[in-house]
Order: C-alpha cells, then structure tokens, then sequence
C-alpha cells in the first residue's frame, strides 16, 4: 500500500490548545490511525476484530517512529506478527504511542505527550506500551500489541485493568520490530479477557528462521492440577502504598481459594537479576539496538531516555561477558524454586504514581514500577497480568502469573479462572467477563455437564461459583416441556427449585455449563439442602446433570413457571419493585 500521514497527537496542554483550551481529552489522541482498517477481516479466527500495534512494530505504509520524530522511516511490509494477525481475519486500524524506544514503564516519555491512565487521567497508564494498553482499556480496538522487555507489556494491563500476555520469549517473531534489548525483546498482547488474549497468541505465534531469536518451543498442554502451590516472594515492597499492599493480600487469599497453597519463596535471586538489566552491562544492548542512530542523532533522543542508552557506551566486551556470565549463575539459583512451586504470583506493579509525580523523580519512581517484572524476560519466563480489584481510590490493581518457559497456556488457563473469580469489569467499561472460554493448547480435561436454572447463570450472582472452577457454558436452551420452577421462599441469594411433572409442565429456561470432574466435588459441597444433582430432560430429549429440589420444599413455594425462566421472574420482580 502507498505511504500515508499519520500524526500522533502531542500532549494533554496542546490538544486542549488546538481545541480552544479546556476541551476534555479525546482518546483517540493515544492512536495515530490509518486512513482506513487494513484487512479483510472478514474470515479466519480473528475475523470481525478490530487491533493496534505499538508503534515500533513495523505496518507497511505507515511510519514507525519510535516515538522519537528523528529516527521515524516507513516500512514497505509488515512486521511478521502483524502478517500473521491480518492474515487470521483482524482488521488492524492504527498504531500507538509508546515510551520512546521502549525505554521506560511509565508512559510520559514521548514527545507526542503523556498517556493517561484509563481511569484517571491525573496518573500514569504504565509503559512502554501505553497507548496500546489505553485503547484495549477504552473499547477503542478489541486487542493490540505490545512489545515486553522488563515489563512494558504488563505493566499498563496492571495499571488499566486489562490482560497483559507475555509469552515465552521467541514464541512471537519480533522481527519488524524496533529492538531494545534484542536477546530478551517479547511482543506482547493486551486484551481485555483471557481467552481474546490467548486466542490472538495462537494466532500470532510461530517460528520465523529470519528473527535469530525465535524458537520452536514445547508448550506444556496440561493445565495445573486443582491443587497447586503458587510462590509468594519472602520480601515485598509496595513504597508506602498501602492499597496496593492490601490489594495483593486479598489476591493470595484468593488464588488459595481457588485450590492453591502459597510458598514462601527466596526473592533475593529475582532482584539481583533484576538489577543487572540497568546496572550491568547488559545495558549495552540498548544502545546496541539503535547504535548507528544514536551515535549520530544522540541530542534527538529525549531525557531520561537518552542517558539510559548512553550508559551503553562505556562497557567493554569484556563487561558483557561477565555480566551474562552473573545472570547464569543467579538463574541457576532462581530456578530451584520450581521444585517447590507450579506458579509464581506477584504485584504487576507495587504501586501507582500521577503523571507529575513521575514527571518530578523518573528514574527512581520508574524503577519502582518495574520491581516485579525486570526479571522475567532475563530469567526465560513467562508471564501474564491479570486484574485483580478495584483501590479504595477508584484505580485498579493487577497482579502477574509467572511460569517457567513454555508455560504459556498453563498460565492462561489459570489466569483465566482467577480473572473470573476476581468479578471485574471488562478494562474501564461496565461490561462483564464474558463467560471462559477453552483454551487453546490444552488438552480439554474430563468434564461434567451441568445444567443450572437459577442463580448460577450468566450473570447472576452464584455464576462466578462455576466460572473459578474453570467451568466453560456449553449451551443455552431450555427443558423438555416437562417441569415446573417454584421460587424458593428464604434463601440467599434468592434461589428456585426445578420439578419434573411430565404432561404438566413447560418449558424452562436454562443453561449447561461443562465443569472440569477435578472441581466438580468442591462445587457440589456448595450447593444446600432442598437442592440436590439430579439428571434433567433438555428440549431436544437428551439428559444432563442438573439440579432439582426436594418436593416437602415446594409446598410453601410460589409457582413461577409462568415466566419461563428465573431470570424472567428476577427481572419481572426488580421491575415491580422499582415502580
């Protein structure tokens, strides 16, 4: 396609001054977008979805800058990444803003201006990917890349409430992609539920012989078994943020609800490896990554971006060797603590700074939020961010899952039902999860069929007592016509109870769901007398399980089979008392 303008927008003050003054911020201002969706988009598995990409991922015909003007050129093709997702049926509608070369967590080190947070524009949106995690948040694109050196893809998903995939490295081509730290560079995934995510990441994966550090990994296809062990790291610093702190113990208490026991493990090895990406040597690959720019345009690269590359420059070959060679020996001792735990849970970033705060101090509070995540691509894991809850302040919290290389789908499978169990909205909108979806790459696990009429359906309050448990809806549909539904005088949440009176019934709404037979114990440990697993007739003659009530508790009842469902009476009642 022929080359095209793209202009990012620049910062909050000259928006508003292009406007007139005192205009509120537009979105749109965090994607520069083509002139039209490039793709079909109207077959393959991606087909109707809308994405971005980070803008040091090559689109052909539309600059990638890097965020830095100076070094901005047009590609002739797309990034294979990008290839592969167009290619799936995603339509792709623009690119978005970044911390210049991907330097930085934050999201204020661009001259086309500081990226808000999605839920208050007064802080931070986390980077280096922070336009593409902004859009997913807002409902602007279904998906977008990223890209993930020492956390830029995690990071803004936990600051935006949304899911930031991290793959194993070299499971993703970055080639097409401007580098910065080549050896550890990941693309990344943002999304706003688990199962978009991983969707994209099969469609997005695959060896590319022309990227030297691709890979053709073996992904493990067996989720973690319903009872687990998850390490928590022995130290924790959350710098005098105290919701943060108090968000991730209730994550604990809730992955331990979910079957997991936590272990104490050794966090001194992640740090120290954590400490050489910017303390070492191993910073030379950064300016390695633009060095024939840099050297000549140096003063067009902004601070503090400019002084971190430069670093680069004073190490020798020497340096770098031992610095690789230290990074060897710390994830020898790193990765002893996979005898003892499955997964390993952390804060995707320990607290939340405003746009001036980190304006004031860069350095320091930027190192702050990546004090989880800068070990991760250096030690070979893999990793996902998952939100987790609303602060007290109105800002979300999220938490990251991290395995051993070709954990992926594990992780996501996990993620997935702890982003249930969480009751969180979908990135900043008012929309719920969509039900779990089966993931890719695992081999579906034996399962019950169960079919529920009442308060586990979609969206009414016992759901998310299916949803942890992993359990995937099979179909809507309804009874044979053969039963009657009582409403349950007492119970909380309100609850009915389903009878089977052949030839004097009707049809009932209700739904299946397919629960893993590894959960299906503790779920029916949940459910109380008068109610009790049955079998029930479904309106195409075939029997699943499902629950029915005791009759002694229907005498009392009132007959609601009249509205052909619990969610009609629910809704017909709510209606009643509002009026």
């Amino acid at each position: 396609m022929g080359c095209c303008k793209v202009v990012h927008i620049g910062s909050i003050e000259d928006r508003q001054a292009e406007s007139g003054g005192g205009a509120p911020w537009a979105p749109q201002a965090w994607i520069a977008r083509a002139p039209q969706p490039l793709g079909a988009g109207t077959t393959g598995p991606l087909a109707g979805l809308r994405f971005a990409v980070k803008d040091n991922i090559d689109v052909a015909g539309l600059p990638t800058t890097a965020a830095c003007p100076a070094y901005a050129y047009t590609p002739d093709r797309h990034a294979p990444v990008v290839q592969r997702l167009l290619d799936a049926g995603a339509q792709l509608v623009g690119k978005t803003n970044l911390d210049q070369f991907a330097c930085g967590l934050n999201g204020t080190r661009s001259p086309f201006g500081a990226v808000p947070n999605a839920f208050n524009a007064g802080y931070v949106s986390g980077g280096s990917s922070s336009g593409s995690a902004y859009v997913v948040a807002t409902g602007q694109v279904d998906f977008a890349l990223g890209s993930d050196t020492a956390g830029s893809g995690r990071v803004p998903a936990g600051l935006n409430n949304i899911i930031g995939l991290k793959p194993s490295r070299g499971l993703i081509s970055a080639r097409g992609m401007v580098p910065a730290a080549r050896s550890v560079d990941c693309v990344s995934i943002f999304a706003r539920s688990v199962g978009l995510a991983a969707q994209v990441l099969e469609c997005a994966m695959g060896h590319d012989a022309r990227d030297p550090y691709s890979r053709t990994l073996p992904l493990a296809s067996t989720a973690w078994a319903s009872r687990f062990r998850f390490g928590v790291p022995d130290t924790l610093a959350f710098f005098g943020d105290s919701a943060a702190e108090a968000a991730f113990t209730q994550a604990v208490q809730r992955l331990e609800s979910m079957g997991g026991t936590a272990v104490r493990i050794d966090y001194a090895p992640l740090a120290q490896a954590a400490d050489l990406l910017y303390g070492s040597a191993l910073v030379a690959e950064r300016y390695a990554a633009i060095r024939a720019f840099f050297d000549r345009h140096e003063d067009q690269v902004m601070e503090p971006v400019r002084s971190i590359i430069a670093q680069g420059r004073g190490y020798s070959a020497a340096d770098l060797h031992d610095a690789q060679t230290r990074l060897r020996a710390i994830a020898q001792q790193a990765d002893a603590m996979w005898r003892s735990i499955d997964v390993l849970l952390v804060p995707t970033a320990p607290t939340h700074y405003t746009i001036e705060q980190m304006r004031a101090d860069p350095i320091a509070l930027n190192r702050n939020l990546g004090a989880y995540t800068n070990f991760v691509n250096l030690l070979d894991y893999a990793a996902i961010s998952v939100p987790s809850a609303m602060r007290a302040d109105g800002l979300p919290f999220g938490v990251t899952l991290i395995g051993p290389c070709g954990s992926d789908w594990q992780l996501a499978e996990l993620g997935q039902r702890y982003h249930q169990a969480s009751g969180m909205r979908q990135g900043a909108s008012a929309e719920p999860l969509p039900p779990p979806r089966r993931l890719p790459g695992l081999a579906p696990a034996p399962g019950m069929k169960i079919a529920v009429v009442g308060a586990h359906l979609s969206g009414m309050p016992l759901n998310a007592q299916l949803t942890e448990r992993n359990a995937t809806l099979v179909q809507a549909t309804t009874t044979s016509p053969n039963y009657r539904l009582y409403a349950l005088p007492g119970t909380v949440p309100p609850k009915p109870g389903l009878q089977r009176v052949p030839g004097q019934g009707a049809a009932i709404a209700l739904e299946v769901w397919d629960m893993p037979m590894a959960h299906v114990g503790s779920f029916l440990a949940l459910i109380p007398p008068p109610l009790g697993l049955g079998s029930v007739e479904l309106a195409d003659g075939s029997w699943v399980h499902g629950f029915q009530c005791e009759a002694h508790a229907l005498q009392q009842a009132e007959d609601v089979t009249a509205h052909g469902g619990w969610r009609a009476f629910v809704a017909t009642t709510q209606s009643a008392l509002a009026t």
